[in-house]
C-alpha cells in the first residue's frame, strides 16, 4: 500500500507497464502509418507525436477506460494511444467528462484522475525544464495539474458552501415559480371574468 502520494503514482505506472510486459505489449506504440500529404494545403503535415506508455498520464488514460469499460488494460491500449497522441495530457479531464456521459466534473467534489488530488503536476518537472521564465524561480509558482488546473480537491471542507449555494438557488427557484404561479392565476382569473360577461 502506497505510503506517499507520490508513491501511489510510482505505483500506478509500475502496475500498467508490468502487465505491458506480461502480454507481450511494447512501452512505445508504433507510429501511424504517415498520412497523405495534400498539396493543396501547404499548411498539413504528417508529423505525430510519439507515445511513451510508461508514461504516468498513458497509464492513468488506460486504467481509468479499463475500469469504466470493464476489461483488461489489453483492449484499451489503442484507446489510450489515440487519446494521448490527439489531445496529450489535457485529453485526461475530456476521457473524465465523457466518461461522466459528457457532464462537467468538478474537481473539487471529484478526485482527479491525473494528479489524485494534489492540484500540481505528478511529474514535477523543474522550471528550467519546462521554460519558465527566470524571475518565477524565486516567487514560489507551482505547475499546476493539467487535468484539474489546480483545483482543491477537500469535499468536507467545500460542501457546507455547496449546500448553502445550492439551497439558495432552490429558494429562488421557489419564489419565481410562486411568482409565476400568481400571475398565471390573475390572468386565468380575468379571461374568465371576460367570458362569463360576454
Amino acid at each position: 500500500m502506497p505510503t506517499t502520494v507520490f508513491d501511489q503514482f510510482t505505483r500506478r505506472t509500475a502496475d500498467v507497464t508490468a502487465q505491458l510486459t506480461a502480454l507481450g505489449i511494447p512501452l512505445t506504440a508504433p507510429t501511424p502509418p504517415p498520412a497523405d500529404l495534400n498539396p493543396a494545403d501547404p499548411w498539413a503535415s504528417s508529423y505525430t507525436a510519439p507515445v511513451d506508455r510508461s508514461t504516468l498520464a498513458w497509464c492513468t488514460a488506460v486504467t481509468m477506460l479499463a475500469d469504466h469499460h470493464g476489461t483488461g488494460i489489453d483492449r484499451q491500449v489503442l484507446a489510450a494511444d489515440a487519446l494521448l497522441r490527439e489531445l496529450g495530457v489535457c485529453g485526461l479531464a475530456q476521457l473524465h467528462s465523457d466518461l461522466h456521459h459528457g457532464a462537467p466534473v468538478d474537481y473539487r467534489f471529484t478526485r482527479c484522475p491525473y494528479c489524485s488530488g494534489i492540484g500540481e503536476d505528478p511529474t514535477r518537472p523543474d522550471c528550467q525544464e519546462v521554460g519558465c521564465a527566470q524571475w518565477h524561480e524565486f516567487d514560489g509558482h507551482e505547475h499546476l495539474c493539467p487535468v484539474c488546473h489546480g483545483d482543491d480537491h477537500q469535499p468536507q471542507e467545500l460542501t457546507e458552501d455547496h449546500m448553502t449555494e445550492l439551497e439558495e438557488l432552490l429558494a429562488d427557484a421557489i419564489d419565481e415559480r410562486e411568482e409565476r404561479a400568481s400571475l398565471r392565476y390573475r390572468i386565468r382569473a380575468r379571461l374568465y371574468r371576460r367570458t362569463v360577461r360576454t
